[in-house]
């Protein structure tokens, strides 16, 4: 049973940040769920579109705008039950030489939540209650994040948060069923590689 039940989380939960649209860029990330049967790697894919203006001239404000793509959870894999998944973190670090002055969600769908936003240590999160249950379709909301730029001939430049599985930018929890097993897993997450998003030149 623990050999099965540890096949069936490696081989769910590549599966449950799916990209959407093949021709909108997609975020890489390593993951580490950590299940009662021990500790597995994987890697999950997010599609996503950001914005920002090449270039702001010093202390203006502009936004930065995040648009996270559409994805569906599997409903099983090789048998197993994907129940739902819960708690959904994503962070987007503000970014250096720029100071925060709002965010904002708009959109999203099949959430059985409302999603929220709010800085914490310079760090935007987005929260996704849930529960999305498996089988389903589902977006996460597009994030505009108002800034101020710094000093002139600075660069702006806008990255996912996480270098390491104790340091993740996406987390979530993954409630799978086997046979009258259910488990829950944390799962968390890392942007490897980590190119910048969107580029400003402060002019």
């Amino acid at each position: 049973m623990t050999t099965q039940c540890s096949v069936m989380v490696l081989a769910v939960l590549p599966l449950l940040v799916a990209s959407g649209a093949e021709a909108a860029p997609v975020a890489s990330y390593s993951c580490r769920a950590d299940t009662k049967f021990g500790r597995h790697l994987l890697s999950l894919r997010q599609g996503v579109d950001a914005k920002a203006p090449a270039t702001v001239p010093p202390n203006t404000r502009f936004t930065v705008a995040v648009d996270l793509k559409p994805g569906s959870l599997p409903a099983e894999v090789k048998g197993f039950k994907l129940k739902e998944v819960r708690d959904l973190s994503l962070r987007v670090p503000i970014p250096a030489n720029s100071s925060y002055v709002s965010a904002k969600l708009s959109g999203g769908s099949g959430l059985n939540s409302t999603p929220t936003v709010h800085l914490d240590r310079g760090v935007a999160v987005i929260k996704v209650a849930g529960p999305i249950p498996g089988g389903a379709n589902y977006q996460l909301p597009s994030l505009s994040v108002r800034l101020k730029s710094g000093r002139r001939g600075a660069v702006i430049e806008t990255r996912l948060k996480g270098t390491s599985y104790d340091d993740p930018g996406l987390t979530l929890q993954a409630k799978i069923k086997w046979k009258f097993v259910t488990i829950t897993a944390p799962v968390s997450c890392f942007p490897d590689p980590n190119p910048a998003l969107t580029r400003t030149v402060v002019r």
